[in-house]
Formats: C-alpha cells, structure tokens, sequence
C-alpha cells in the first residue's frame, strides 16, 4: 500500500475491520481531547495495519487478539474477536484461539477468552 496518506488509509483500515457502526459511535463524541485521542489510535494502532508489509489483516487480527488476552484486555479482545471474520479470520482459528492462550498466557487466560468468544458467538450477526 502506497504511504501518500496514512491517516486516510488507517481510517479505512479501521473501518473495513471494525466496521462503521464501532467507529461511528467510538468518534460520536466530539470533544476535542475526545477527538485527537480517536486520531492519535487510528494513526498508530490502525496505521500499523495500513502500512503494508508481510502480515495479512487475518494475521494482524489473530496476533491482536493474542496480544489483548495475554494482557488482559478483554474489552480489546471482545471488539477484536467480533471484527475478526471481516479481517479473514476463520470460526476455526477462533475456536483454537483458546488453546494457544490458554498454553502461551496460562489457563486464566485461556478461559476469559473463551468466555468471550462463547458471549460473541451467541449474538445476533451483525451485532457487536
């Protein structure tokens, strides 16, 4: 991907993955620190993604929910795990998910996640 406008395409990064309702709510509120917090995740977190380079959005997703659970951050990783089909990522890799957490982070671990993919399974599509 060519770098002429990396804000532009991380927010089109973000979008494609989060999809346009997160985004739209995440960036609802206009308050100014509000406002330049949501640019500043988009140009680094979302940038990462939009920069090219060998890692797949399948791969970005599954280490960012990876990443999430090993650090405990099972809000990230909930909003990450319902993303992740549009990212490319299977219901089969979701459903190993779990084991690699659980082996890699510990058991705890492994167990929020898949109390959080169990709770992202059972909502209505197009929900989350």
């Amino acid at each position: 991907m060519a770098h002429s406008e990396p804000p532009r395409d991380a927010r089109a990064v973000r979008r494609a993955v989060l999809g346009d309702a997160y985004v739209d709510a995440a960036v609802r509120d206009t308050r100014p620190a509000v406002a330049e917090f949501q640019d500043y995740i988009t140009e680094t977190a979302w940038g990462v993604w939009a920069r090219g380079g060998a890692l797949s959005a399948r791969d970005r997703s599954l280490l960012v929910l990876a990443m999430t659970a090993a650090l405990g951050r099972m809000e990230e990783f909930r909003t990450h795990a319902i993303a992740a089909p549009r990212a490319g990522v299977t219901q089969q890799e979701i459903d190993e998910l779990p084991f690699q957490i659980a082996a890699y982070c510990g058991v705890p671990a492994g167990n929020a996640a898949l109390r959080c993919l169990t709770e992202v399974a059972a909502l209505p599509k197009g929900e989350g």
